[in-house]
């Protein structure tokens, strides 16, 4: 797969399929550097350590059942389950799923914006441990 435009993104979160409600998201992924340098040594040395990882998600609020709000409000405070692909089609080498487990989410603005605004929500998960899927 060559370069790509960003149009068809897959988003499910808790197992609920959000993605046509968002317009933005960012799976950030690092690990830990640990520094192991020791005396002699001519320059740090470091080993990796604990995955880092946040997610950043912009939904369009909705109300309806089983829509953004019934499925983000209950998620505050606890941890959940993410599934990110860069397009809904098959999981493939071209197209990886990333599932991140126990994703923890600290708030949600469930009200938010100015006259005329589409009503949104911006939520960032953090924590938690990534596998990239392919097949």
């Amino acid at each position: 797969m060559a370069v790509f435009s960003l149009k068809n993104a897959s988003i499910l979160i808790n197992a609920i399929d959000l993605s046509n409600k968002s317009n933005s998201v960012t799976v950030n992924y690092e690990i830990d550097s640990i520094e192991v340098t020791a005396f002699g040594s001519g320059g740090h040395t470091f080993a990796g350590g604990l995955q880092n990882i946040s997610v950043d998600i912009t939904l369009h609020q909705d109300l309806a059942a089983s829509s953004v709000e019934a499925t983000i409000f209950p998620l505050v405070g606890t941890t959940t389950t993410l599934a990110i692909k860069n397009d809904s089609a098959a999981t493939s080498a071209t197209n990886p799923l990333y599932t991140i487990s126990n994703a923890f989410l600290a708030s949600h603005t469930p009200v938010a914006g100015a006259i005329g605004d589409l009503a949104s929500t911006s939520l960032t998960f953090t924590g938690g441990t990534i596998v990239k899927t392919t097949a």
